[in-house]
C-alpha cells in the first residue's frame, strides 16, 4: 500500500488557525462506517450519540511548553525572532529547540528538533533564557535531523520551562503562540504532563459536555500517552510497509485496564478520544498473551494502518488529519479507506475547519 493513497485536497483557508470562541461549538461529522452513511452534526450532540453502556477512553497527558528560543554557544545573547514559526528567520546564533521526548531523568537527557537544523553539531552547547537559566549540549544526531541534548543541572527544571518555553503549536498555525493558547491547546482534563503536542480530539469537551455524558449514564476512564516526535516527522517512505513509527510513552492504571476489559467482555462499545488513545490500548492488548489490556506502561510504536485489526476499539472520535499522515491511516483503518475519504471530501465541501483547532468527525 502506497503512502499517495492517503492523499487529498485542502483549500489552505480551511485550516483552522485560531480556536472557536466556545470549545464544544465545533461541529461534528459522523460517519456510519457500515453502511458509509455520513450526518452533519455539532459537538454538542455528542453526548446523544452516546449509548448509555459505552466506555468512553480520554488520554488526560497534558502538554508543555516544549518549544525553546536561544542561543548558540558563542553567540551573544540579544532578543529572540519569534515570527511565523513555519518561515522563521534566525538571527545569527539564535536557535530554535523543540523537545519531543524525555528519555533520562538523571542525567537529563531529551530528544529533540533543531533549527536551524543542518549547524547544529554535536558537543554544541545552547544556552536559553536572558540569563542563561537553561545550558544543553548536544550529544548526538539522529537519522532525520534530530538531535539529543542533555541539560545542565538546574533546582527547578520545569519551573525553567514554564517560564522560558512556548507552547509548540503545529507549523500549519502560521502565527506565533499567544497566552490564551496555553489554555486552549489543552484540554480541560489534561493532569499527566509529557505531551509535545495536544490530544487534539479532547480539545472539544467542556466541563459541562463531560457531565452530560455521565448523566447518561456513560462510564468513562483515562489512560496517558505522551505525544512526542512521531506527530511531527512525515511518512518518507514510499510504501507503508517501510515505515518505522517513533515511540511514545504511555500508561494504563489497573482501573482502566479493568474498566476496558469488562467492557469488551459484555460485547460493550468502547469508545476511543483521539489516535493517541486509540494507539495505546490497541498497543496494550497485542504486548499480553491474553488480547487483554494491560495495566502498567511502556513505549508503543504500533504503527495502524488499513488491514490491521482492532481488538478494541469500537468507536473513534478524532480531529482531521493531514494528507498522508499516518494519523489519516489509522482513521481509514478504522473507518474504511473509502469511507473517510469520501467523508473528507464532504468536509471540504462543507467547509469544515481543519487539524489542531479545527473540527472533528466520530466514526462509529
Amino acid at each position: 500500500m502506497l503512502v499517495s493513497d492517503f492523499s487529498y485536497q485542502l483549500p489552505p483557508e480551511l485550516i483552522a488557525q485560531e480556536p472557536l470562541a466556545e470549545r464544544a461549538g465545533s461541529r461534528l461529522l459522523n460517519l456510519h462506517r457500515a453502511a458509509g452513511k455520513i450526518e452533519d452534526r455539532c459537538f454538542h450532540d455528542f453526548p446523544d450519540l452516546l449509548r448509555p453502556d459505552d466506555l468512553v477512553v480520554f488520554n488526560d497527558s497534558k502538554v508543555f511548553p516544549a518549544r525553546l528560543f536561544g542561543r548558540r554557544s558563542g553567540a551573544q545573547a540579544q532578543p529572540i525572532s519569534r515570527s511565523n514559526p513555519a518561515a522563521r528567520d534566525f538571527l545569527k546564533g539564535q536557535v530554535e529547540v523543540l523537545l519531543t521526548r524525555q528519555f533520562s531523568k538523571e542525567p537529563n537527557q531529551w530528544e529533540c528538533l533543531v533549527r536551524p537544523g543542518r549547524k547544529i553539531g554535536v558537543g554544541e552547547h545552547l544556552f536559553f533564557g536572558d540569563k542563561d537559566e537553561l545550558e544543553a549540549e548536544v550529544t548526538a544526531r539522529g537519522s532525520f535531523g534530530e538531535r539529543q541534548i542533555q541539560f545542565r543541572p538546574v533546582a527547578d527544571f520545569f519551573g525553567a520551562i514554564e517560564r522560558l518555553g512556548h507552547v509548540p503549536l503545529p507549523p500549519y498555525i502560521n502565527r506565533s503562540d499567544r497566552a490564551e493558547d496555553r489554555e486552549r491547546y489543552q484540554t480541560v482534563y489534561a493532569r499527566e504532563r509529557g505531551s509535545v503536542a495536544a490530544p487534539t480530539a479532547g480539545l472539544h469537551f467542556t466541563l459541562a459536555v463531560l457531565d452530560r455524558i455521565r448523566e447518561r449514564g456513560v462510564e468513562t476512564a483515562e489512560i496517558t500517552l505522551h505525544v512526542g516526535l512521531g506527530t511531527f516527522q512525515p511518512v518518507r517512505a514510499e510504501r507503508l510497509e517501510d515505515h518505522q513509527l517513533h515511540r511514545e510513552s504511555y500508561h494504563i492504571d489497573s482501573q482502566t485496564a479493568e474498566k476496558i476489559n469488562r467492557a469488551m467482555d459484555a460485547h460493550r462499545r468502547v469508545v476511543a478520544v483521539g489516535t493517541t488513545t486509540v494507539r495505546a490500548i490497541e498497543h496494550s492488548a497485542r504486548v499480553s498473551e491474553s488480547s487483554r489490556v494491560q495495566a502498567g506502561g511502556g513505549e508503543a510504536d504500533l504503527f495502524i494502518f488499513p488491514g490491521f485489526d482492532f481488538r478494541v476499539v469500537s468507536a473513534l472520535l478524532t480531529n482531521f488529519h493531514l494528507p498522508q499522515s499516518t494519523l489519516l491511516m489509522l482513521v481509514c483503518a478504522f473507518g474504511g479507506k473509502a469511507n473517510v475519504l469520501s467523508a473528507y471530501q464532504h468536509a471540504v465541501k462543507e467547509k469544515y475547519r481543519f487539524y489542531s483547532y479545527g473540527d472533528c468527525m466520530f466514526v462509529e
